[in-house]
């Protein structure tokens, strides 16, 4: 089992943007101090959700702060970039980090953010198979030409090769962030491990393992990549001596940030959109993922293992807003839950 956090770089009310990622990269220090096997960050634009708007430039900072900790994206949005720009930054941090970078690349929404960028609400209904499929060329192919509806260019070298890099692997793992069926058999067509939402239980999380393997066993994908996918799971986690103050840290704190977080999102076309209630909200991640003793931590996430088949977590650790928390929580993560589960 494989236990990381998962860094949003929320500003939570009554704090600066600084502050927030301070604390995110404060955090991603501590993860690998703490012995945490991974970290993974998010992307967002213009909105106090997430203060990180280029989680592959954090990458690039942290793998540089670390020696021994992998580190990815949860998720680079790929209708709002050009797969081969992404796909060259992609190939760079696995180079240079010896092979520790993880891409994982998602839709996103239909938010603002394409209107801004470019690339238009088709990018993100329509365009993201086409992306996706150039972006993986370009991290396997020695050289590439877009031959696309909406990328088309003449043939050039891919440079660098991620293949030159100093370890086993042919270039960065590349990880899809599924919430749909769609996206599933989009992911597993490809042979592409998938990353599941905090949002979702074990039994969803469980039927979208058994529905990727059900399409990649039809695309003819090998039966042992089929069984060493090694999917990612999305969750939240808050230690501490007893399971009501670990519940109260993030009841006191969460609803207010999701609120000004989720609020401030805009859709690029005037959809309406409906917001969970942040109350509720956070109630439901309360009860679904490891918030509590580390006794109950660690048997949650062996749970869910045991149940989903899932092998690895990133987890938020953020939860409580506060950086001196944040890394106790962190260091407890480390210290007490992570040897009941090795």
């Amino acid at each position: 089992m494989h236990v990381g956090s998962f860094v949003l770089a929320a500003q939570f009310p009554g704090q600066g943007q600084g502050e927030a990622l301070h604390r995110a990269v404060r955090s991603a220090e501590v993860a690998e101090e703490a012995g945490l096997d991974s970290v993974w960050l998010a992307e967002h634009h213009f909105v106090p959700y997430g203060t990180c708007p280029s989680a592959i430039t954090l990458a690039a900072l942290l793998l540089g702060r670390t020696r021994r900790i992998r580190v990815g994206t949860a998720v680079s949005v790929l209708p709002t970039v050009h797969p081969v720009a992404l796909g060259e930054q992609a190939a760079l941090l696995h180079v240079a980090s010896g092979g520790r970078f993880s891409l994982g690349v998602g839709r996103g929404g239909p938010w603002v953010d394409l209107e801004v960028f470019g690339s238009g609400l088709a990018a993100y209904e329509e365009g993201f198979p086409e992306s996706l499929d150039l972006l993986m060329r370009w991290l396997r192919e020695p050289s590439v030409a877009g031959t696309g509806e909406r990328f088309g260019f003449r043939e050039v070298a891919v440079v660098p090769r991620p293949s030159e890099s100093l370890s086993s692997a042919p270039g960065p793992e590349v990880v899809v962030a599924c919430t749909s069926p769609a996206s599933v058999r989009l992911a597993a067509e490809r042979g592409l491990p998938m990353l599941l939402g905090m949002h979702v239980g074990d039994e969803e999380k469980a039927e979208m393992v058994s529905l990727w393997r059900q399409y990649a066993r039809v695309a003819g994908r090998p039966g042992d990549e089929i069984l060493a996918a090694a999917h990612v799971s999305a969750g939240v986690c808050q230690v501490a001596d007893r399971r009501t103050d670990a519940v109260e840290t993030l009841l006191k704190s969460m609803p207010g940030w999701l609120k000004q977080g989720l609020e401030a999102h805009v859709t690029v076309d005037g959809r309406a959109r409906a917001m969970r209630d942040p109350l509720a909200y956070t109630e439901l991640l309360c009860g679904l993922h490891p918030v509590g003793t580390p006794q109950l931590c660690a048997d949650r996430l062996a749970a869910t293992s045991e149940r989903t088949g899932i092998s690895r977590f990133a987890l938020l650790v953020e939860g409580s807003g506060d950086l001196a928390a944040t890394e106790e929580n962190v260091r407890r993560i480390g210290s007490e839950v992570l040897p009941q589960l090795r």
